[in-house]
């Protein structure tokens, strides 16, 4: 994980609460993540509870074009409205059911299914019963490509990144 991208996270206790639980939910679905150090995201919004999500990055491989993260929302818990200038990707819910509102309109993904992202088209997820695990497989991830909805996003990724 780059150090741009180690900027975003959520420190200190709360953090470590965010890792714990998941951890937990881990070993009561009997999985496993592989020894990286996850990315824990409130977006600027100081509401994790309800604005955020647990990223583990497996590869962001720039020359080979390709990235795979998993990424894990609790219940009550949303990515944000957002859409990328570059990105392709491409979502697999691989535990709990995930709903996506994918430019306004809403899918529900059962484990197993996936849906194509393209760039430009706004999208935010969720566990629709619950907390969720999908898997990303995308072209690779540059987090000045991420175009969010809300503007308090937008400023906190420009001073995060330091970016205009």
């Amino acid at each position: 994980m780059s150090y741009e991208v180690d900027l975003l996270q959520l420190r200190g206790p709360r953090r470590e609460a965010a890792i714990k639980a998941f951890n937990r939910q881990l070993t009561e679905w009997g999985l496993h993540m592989p020894p990286v150090n996850p990315l824990v995201l409130d977006f600027g919004l100081g509401d994790f509870d309800r604005v955020g999500l647990i990223e583990y990055w497996l590869a962001n491989e720039i020359g080979a074009g390709y990235c795979g993260k998993y990424l894990f929302v609790f219940a009550g818990q949303e990515c944000p409205s957002h859409s990328h200038g570059a990105k392709h990707e491409t979502f697999c819910a691989v535990r709990g059911r995930l709903r996506v509102v994918l430019d306004g309109r809403p899918i529900v993904l059962n484990e197993g299914q996936t849906l194509p992202v393209a760039p430009g088209q706004v999208h935010s997820f969720r566990g629709e019963d619950g907390q969720a695990l999908l898997l990303e497989l995308s072209t690779p991830c540059d987090p000045k490509d991420n175009l969010f909805v809300d503007p308090r996003i937008r400023e906190w990724l420009q001073k995060a990144l330091g970016t205009p």
